[in-house]
């Protein structure tokens, strides 16, 4: 009986991570569409960078009781590309490159969650046409504040990281255009109104 005492003992607890950790109330946190971004970079002839960003997004984050509960995800209209050159934005679009007809979005879905404090992990799946890839994304944890017009409570993250074109059929574009993505998503995100607790 001592030994199985001893054993209960010093077992670490089995239980997820608290959301408290980050803090976030639970439920379904909407998107502020206004004070969010999807922007990327890619490298052009391998000397210099393209920046450009994607104008329409739509997302969502769910908390559970547990950051194992926690879930993202994202669609993002890729005809909504803006890299500041109207030309180039259209010929991105055509069937020659992105061919938004054939691929109109750019889809995220998370699977995993870890990390701590202001640092985390954001594991999931990126899907682009028919191809669905592994992504990584760092998270950082910017905080929560309480807006003093509405009343409603922000929360805000940045999560950055790297695709490749070529793992999701996208390698056209050979020695003009780099082969990996660098995205960054600024995202701020609003709290229920009605906070969903544990069903009593």
């Amino acid at each position: 009986m001592a030994d199985n005492d001893t054993a209960t003992t010093d077992s670490p607890p089995t239980t997820a991570t608290s959301t408290a950790a980050l803090p976030l109330a639970p439920g379904d946190w909407t998107l502020d569409p206004l004070h969010s971004a999807v922007n990327f970079t890619i490298r052009h002839l391998g000397i210099a960078k393209v920046r450009g960003r994607f104008a329409q997004v739509e997302a969502g984050l769910y908390v559970g009781e547990t950051v194992a509960d926690v879930r993202v995800t994202a669609t993002i209209a890729l005809a909504s590309i803006d890299t500041g050159n109207a030309d180039r934005d259209a010929h991105t679009r055509s069937a020659d490159l992105l061919d938004v007809e054939q691929r109109p979005t750019m889809v995220f879905r998370s699977t995993g969650v870890s990390g701590s404090a202001e640092d985390w992990s954001l594991e999931g799946e990126l899907t682009i046409g028919e191809v669905t890839r592994p992504v990584t994304l760092d998270v950082e944890f910017g905080g929560v504040v309480d807006v003093p017009v509405d009343g409603s409570r922000h929360a805000g993250f940045e999560a950055t990281g790297e695709i490749r074109r070529s793992d999701f059929g996208l390698d056209f574009g050979g020695g003009l255009l780099g082969d990996v993505v660098k995205v960054q998503l600024d995202m701020q995100f609003v709290e229920p109104r009605e906070p969903q607790g544990q069903a009593g």
